[in-house]
């Protein structure tokens, strides 16, 4: 079974939206005398170590003998943008080439499951506070499964509640209300535990003006490149980004008079002398 810290390391990666709760009101006020998991290294993998040592130049089903340059053609069938910049706030950034275009922190490896290892970053140095409660939404928007939640329990040896919509906390246990087929459930669990939320668990909280303003006056640290060991050709790109044009106009179709059977001889003279695909 995979170690607490192993799978905090894959949510802290993966699943957004968690909230990892050491303190929930005066009803969860146990202080943790520990001090947080410290893990630092040069990858990071949810099963045991990573299997790629810290110096290794390239994973093993990477040819690096293979040719290097040439150009690369890339389309975005049904995606509308304006920028290739995948950073900015307002605008419609095209996502069929970011991959190509731009590095990452990290890069996951194609034959270990759930590991990923520094490809700007030099050092992942990752925290693991002790809590008490994780808190899950309820599904993402892609196959709406609600199954990392689940997954995460089995994995810590959690007890879990899903679909709450009303949850109580006294001292080491929790009381969690849930949705089940025409009607509502009521489980109780001790803490530390796994609870997936459910509309109706809570009020959404909306950042007031004061907030806002606040916010702007926030400054934002700025390292650079020559501060992280990057400079010179270190963080140069490599790949270049020629033009990007949209696809050829399509012909006008054509609509072929006469008879069903005049329609269908025309039709298969046109596959045969134009399309040349009989």
């Amino acid at each position: 079974m995979p170690s607490r810290r192993d799978v905090l390391s894959l949510l802290g990666r993966n699943a957004a939206g968690l909230a990892a709760v050491s303190a929930l009101g005066p009803s969860l006020a146990r202080a943790q005398a520990a001090e947080p998991d410290i893990y630092k290294g040069h990858g990071m993998a949810m099963h045991g170590a990573p299997k790629y040592p810290a110096d290794f130049k390239h994973f093993e089903y990477v040819n690096p003998a293979a040719p290097k340059g040439g150009a690369m053609y890339q389309g975005a069938a049904g995606a509308t943008f304006d920028s290739l910049n995948p950073f900015i706030l307002k605008g419609s950034p095209v996502t069929a080439v970011l991959s190509f275009v731009f590095d990452t922190l990290m890069k996951s490896s194609a034959d270990e499951p759930f590991t990923m290892y520094g490809l700007i970053a030099k050092t992942i140095e990752k925290r693991f506070p002790a809590f008490d409660l994780l808190l899950f939404g309820k599904a993402s928007v892609g196959a709406d499964n609600a199954l990392v939640p689940t997954m995460v329990a089995e994995m810590l040896g959690l007890p879990q509640a899903n679909a709450v919509i009303k949850l109580a906390i006294e001292g080491a246990a929790g009381t969690a209300e849930r949705e089940i087929e025409g009607a509502a459930e009521r489980v109780s669990f001790s803490l530390p535990a796994v609870v997936s939320a459910q509309k109706g668990l809570n009020e959404p909280r909306y950042e007031t003006l004061k907030g806002i303003m606040a916010a702007k006056k926030k400054v934002i640290p700025v390292v650079t490149l020559d501060e992280l060991g990057l400079g010179g050709d270190a963080a140069a790109p490599q790949v270049e980004v020629v033009r990007i044009e949209m696809p050829p106009a399509r012909q006008a179709g054509k609509i072929i008079p006469g008879t069903p059977e005049e329609a269908a001889k025309a039709l298969a003279e046109l596959l045969r002398s134009e399309a040349k695909v009989i």
